[in-house]
């Protein structure tokens, strides 16, 4: 990998450096060319932003793979420097779509996929971009084990009900459902909350909840 100077990267508009060089330059940082084609994992985050829900994740199961999917390596750097920093060793960051992951990470391998907050499109005709669309969920029944689940939050009633009716089309299992996830009586690793949610619950809005499993 060739070392960039994140100096060399501004933002004009904003006049503030560029964190692409950044993400560059850590080793636990991948762009699909540097990624091993069909890794073996245990857990990813779909959207993971600045990957701080993932580093939750890291820590909280220390003996499972973590990997941070973002398109935006200025945002995934965040989570890398902390993990780096905090010698944190079971977790890496990719910047790719979310439709590339078939080719990315081995088949039938994960024990978990979170969709945090993933971005609702909430017009008609961008339904398919929704990362809970018929499109991804067949992608993601491909890459999950037969007992893995996927877990999903979000801050949108619309978007969660919508979501819902994707998983039975596709015959997925919900094995865990809530409209109200803070004040319910789920498992508290289900409650540790990434950026965006400490900032909605704060405000008092209901986070939404479902674990969907394969079978």
């Amino acid at each position: 990998m060739n070392e960039l100077n994140p100096n060399d990267f501004v933002i004009t508009r904003k006049r503030k450096k560029y964190k692409f060089a950044l993400f560059n330059n850590y080793p636990i940082c991948f762009e699909e060319a540097e990624w091993s084609k069909r890794q073996k994992c245990n857990i990813i985050e779909l959207g993971a932003g600045t990957g701080l829900f993932s580093l939750s994740l890291a820590k909280l199961y220390p003996k499972k793979s973590v990997v941070a999917i973002d398109i935006k390596g200025d945002r995934l750097q965040t989570g890398a420097k902390l993990a780096i920093d905090n010698n944190i060793q079971n977790i890496k960051f990719l910047r790719v779509r979310a439709d590339q992951l078939i080719d990315l990470i081995k088949l039938k391998s994960l024990d978990g996929i979170w969709l945090t907050f993933s971005d609702p499109y909430p017009k008609k005709r961008s339904s398919g971009r929704r990362l809970t669309s018929p499109h991804y969920l067949e992608i993601y029944k491909k890459l999950l084990k037969n007992n893995g689940n996927i877990f999903f939050k979000t801050d949108s009633k619309v978007f969660f009900e919508w979501s819902l009716e994707q998983f039975a089309k596709e015959k997925l299992v919900i094995r865990d459902i809530t409209f109200n996830l803070h004040n319910s009586d789920l498992p508290a690793e289900y409650k540790t909350m990434t950026a965006y949610e400490r900032k909605f619950v704060n405000q008092g809005m209901a986070i939404m909840f479902a674990k969907v499993s394969k079978k």
